[in-house]
């Protein structure tokens, strides 16, 4: 509801520039601001601290606050991190990056020298010593949607800009502060309401020819399916995309970035599609349909095998953010949101005979007493799994391993299959363990990650037990980085070893004191740590120790893939 100029003034009056930013995403829901202190930012996060309503998370990094607000957004649907001028905010380019990649609103506050300071052209720290103070803005043009240098003329505008523009992109936007402004009172100039960010609305002659173009098409198909996409997560539509598949009963599928998007206990869904790579008969099904409507997905090297799909785009159908392509018509400048309300009132219901979901299954001929293979160990996490739980596997042998498991009623799974970068997977479950604790959802969090990546995040372990989070966490010991071995033409090349540490000591040395660990290289140690976890009243981590080329069947395909194209 729109609120009066009074009320506004009075929102605005005496507000500093920082103050006012701070407002306005806490009305969105953001309650924390991850971060590293700096100088130039001080303003910025003192007014942070000072804020009851916010909470400053001081983070072992910039480069792990970006990518816990990355875990942050993908629970919240945004988040936010405070930076210094250059040195931090380089640091944390990298996750601010991948929240571009991955469509995450992230709002990225850089706290700057002075306008007197940079008019002046001083020689001052965390510069290049050459006067000028534009190179850092300059090099984050590219990995947000929109940008701004704050001021208190400005501020009301702006801000109302970026954050109107991060929610329609769904990617960060960069909000600078000189540090002398970020203190000033705003000037309030703005015409618009202040209490929600301007929405972008369908244009309704495209919007119904888009929605006519793909009901046509569904209703001449002999059969179908849908391939929902990562982005319905992003936007908060898997319920909208269900309703389409509940009302055209469509067989749906997903691929290796946009697991779990929709409820994989739903009867319609038959389970990973990943080109030739998995489930030859979800395989045979998909490319063997008449009609394929993609909802949000990308057609990256994971998500297609490699690129071994073969779809084909004359018979395919796609929904993005902000358009649709019908074969080889567009519809632009109309919304996902609004596309999958009409389809749900008109798209046809259809009977299409399809493949049933496989569990993975636990072996029964294995020795407990053995060694940790593959064969028990993603069927036994498979197991573990709950009603809700958010789990997060780092790019590569742990993601690919838990790609075939079927993921209970309203469990989450996270992975960074188109940026992946190393390391993310620790700090992003952090920030979405805190994002789990602030909203009051009582969701456990669930981290699998191997030990290469865990060496360049490790750190923000701590963090977990500083802000009383109890997660559960595996880390899997196999000499090294597995995935690049399989990937790389030399598997045994140097660059695919790594300094060989005790995991299962780490929770003690970062603080985690009362934590349960473990070090478990067989069957039944695994079986019961698991059992222990379960039962604890405290975060858990276990190192799972394996063979060093004990890899699930989808990376070892990758790997033969690779091979062949050398």
């Amino acid at each position: 509801m729109p609120i009066s100029s009074q009320s506004r003034s009075k929102d605005t009056a005496e507000t500093s520039v920082a103050q006012y930013v701070l407002n306005r995403l806490y009305k969105l829901g953001i309650k924390d601001v991850f971060g590293v202190v700096g100088d130039y930012a001080f303003p910025v996060q003192d007014a942070i601290c000072a804020d009851q309503k916010m909470r400053w998370i001081g983070s072992c990094s910039e480069f792990n606050a970006a990518f816990s607000a990355d875990g942050y957004a993908r629970i919240h649907g945004m988040a936010a991190i405070s930076t210094t001028f250059g040195v931090g905010e380089l640091s944390a380019i990298n996750g601010i990056a991948g929240a571009f990649a991955e469509n995450l609103p992230v709002f990225h506050l850089v706290g700057m020298p002075s306008t007197t300071v940079q008019k002046e052209k001083r020689l001052v720290h965390h510069t290049f010593g050459n006067g000028e103070f534009n190179h850092y803005y300059t090099m984050a043009q590219s990995v947000v949607c929109a940008s701004a240098i704050l001021s208190p003329e400005n501020c009301v505008a702006e801000t109302e800009r970026l954050i109107t523009t991060a929610m329609r992109e769904r990617r960060p936007v960069y909000m600078g502060f000189p540090s002398d402004l970020a203190k000033m009172p705003v000037i309030n100039n703005a015409k618009r309401p202040l209490d929600s960010p301007a929405s972008h609305a369908s244009d309704p002659a495209v919007l119904e020819a888009a929605v006519a173009a793909i009901t046509e098409v569904v209703s001449a198909s002999k059969t179908a399916c849908i391939l929902p996409g990562v982005q319905l997560s992003r936007c908060g539509l898997a319920d909208k995309a269900t309703a389409v598949v509940d009302a055209s009963n469509l067989p749906f599928a997903t691929m290796l970035m946009d697991k779990s998007v929709l409820d994989e206990t739903h009867p319609n869904y038959i389970g990973m599609y990943d080109g030739q790579l998995l489930d030859q008969e979800v395989t045979n099904f998909v490319e063997g349909c008449d009609c394929v409507l993609g909802i949000g997905c990308l057609l990256t090297d994971f998500n297609s095998g490699g690129f071994t799909a073969k779809l084909d785009n004359t018979k395919g159908i796609h929904i993005t953010l902000n358009s649709v392509r019908v074969g080889s018509a567009c519809y632009n400048d109309i919304r996902m949101e609004d596309v999958l309300t009409e389809l749900a009132k008109r798209i046809p219901h259809k009977t299409v005979k399809h493949p049933k979901i496989k569990r993975l299954v636990l072996p029964t001929d294995l020795d407990l007493n053995g060694p940790i293979t593959v064969d028990y160990l993603y069927p036994r996490w498979q197991q573990m799994l709950r009603p809700n739980d958010i789990v997060f596997a780092e790019t590569g042998t742990s993601s690919m391993g838990l790609a075939p498991a079927q993921l209970p009623k309203g469990a989450t799974f996270q992975n960074q299959t188109l940026y992946g970068s190393i390391g993310w997977a620790t700090p992003a479950s952090f920030g979405a363990a805190l994002a789990v604790e602030a909203a009051g959802l009582g969701r456990r969090t669930i981290l699998v990650t191997g030990e290469g990546s865990h060496q360049v995040t490790a750190q923000e372990v701590s963090q977990f037990y500083r802000f009383g989070l109890k997660p559960l966490i595996f880390v899997i010991n196999n000499e090294g980085y597995l995935i690049d071995r399989l990937l790389s033409q030399d598997s045994e090349t140097c660059y695919n070893n790594i300094p060989k540490w005790r995991y299962a000591d780490l929770p003690k040395v970062l603080g985690c004191d009362d934590w349960f660990t473990a070090r478990v290289t067989t069957c039944a140690e695994l079986d019961e740590a698991i059992k222990t976890a379960e039962t604890c009243d405290t975060g858990a981590y276990i190192e799972v120790v394996t063979a060093r080329y004990e890899a699930p069947a989808l990376s070892n395909k990758f790997h033969e893939l690779y091979a062949g194209l050398r």
